[in-house]
């Protein structure tokens, strides 16, 4: 399979690019300075020019509270850009995979987020990116949208992905209690987007590593466990403690309905996939 994937520079592109690599695609991954989404006439002359057969797009306005401020920059990225992909990859007929977020929910439901539930963001990222999903389905019916959340994986610059750095480094790192997810490994995040381009079925799908979820102090915890830090380390806060500027949900756990119905496995536990995370 002939694969776009943009955003290159990031991390969940760099692992769908390493694995879709692996099982020798034709890979072209592009990075926000080799291609704008945001720019519709650069977008259409790379589809016309390269005729993939199929788009993962990784490429997105990720800081959550700089999106407070940056909405214009926010809503190009998250949902304009998407929206041109989505009309490219329609006129060259090939299928499209986009993710999105759990951040599309405002985290009152402390259980698991499926495809039933509403979304109803609460802050400037979650809206664009819930308006980048409804974009995509309205300009191409074979849009696929992949609703994740707490992605972390090799370079990583989030809070997941380098809190073990820290800890090795004996700093002491605040760890929120109070708010819930689902752990990704970006690696196991980069196989399933690739099963659901070949899969080619028009849907909204949640993917994350499975178990009950936890908080980012369960998390951390649970790094010191497999690596053998100083739990002591750890300073436990609450999420309103922090004074973020953006709004964030308090859970935002999901599950999918369907994945398996369609012969997709689930994914590893998280506390497995944290463990061959932390290997190495």
């Amino acid at each position: 399979m002939k694969i776009l994937i943009t955003g290159a520079n990031g991390m969940v592109a760099r692992a769908t690019a390493e694995y879709c690599r692996e099982i020798s695609d034709e890979v072209i991954a592009l990075t926000r300075q080799e291609l704008d989404i945001s720019h519709k006439d650069a977008v259409f002359d790379v589809f016309g020019r390269e005729k993939f057969d199929g788009v993962i797009n990784c490429a997105a306005f990720t800081d959550v509270d700089r999106s407070e401020t940056n909405i214009e920059k926010c809503y190009a990225g998250n949902s304009l850009g998407v929206e041109n992909l989505a009309l490219a990859a329609k006129e060259i007929d090939c299928v499209f995979v986009t993710i999105s977020t759990d951040y599309v929910f405002d985290g009152t439901n402390s259980g698991f987020y499926t495809q039933r539930d509403t979304p109803n963001p609460n802050g400037i990222y979650g809206k664009a990116k819930l308006d980048g999903e409804i974009r995509a389905r309205n300009a191409n019916a074979r849009s696929i949208i992949v609703r994740s959340g707490w992605i972390y994986g090799h370079g990583g610059t989030n809070f997941l992905s380098v809190m073990h750095n820290l800890l090795a480094e004996g700093k002491s790192i605040k760890a929120i209690y109070d708010s819930f997810g689902t752990p990704t490994f970006a690696d196991d995040l980069a196989k399933r987007l690739r099963e659901l381009a070949e899969l080619d079925l028009p849907c909204t799908f949640h993917v994350t590593n499975t178990g009950e979820g936890t908080s980012y102090a369960g998390f951390a915890e649970k790094v010191c466990e497999i690596k053998g830090f100083d739990k002591n380390l750890l300073e436990r806060a609450s999420a309103d403690s922090l004074k973020r500027p953006a709004p964030r949900p308090k859970s935002s756990k999901l599950v999918c309905l369907f994945s398996e119905k369609f012969g997709l496995a689930p994914l590893p536990h998280w506390e497995d996939a944290l463990q061959e995370f932390l290997k190495r």
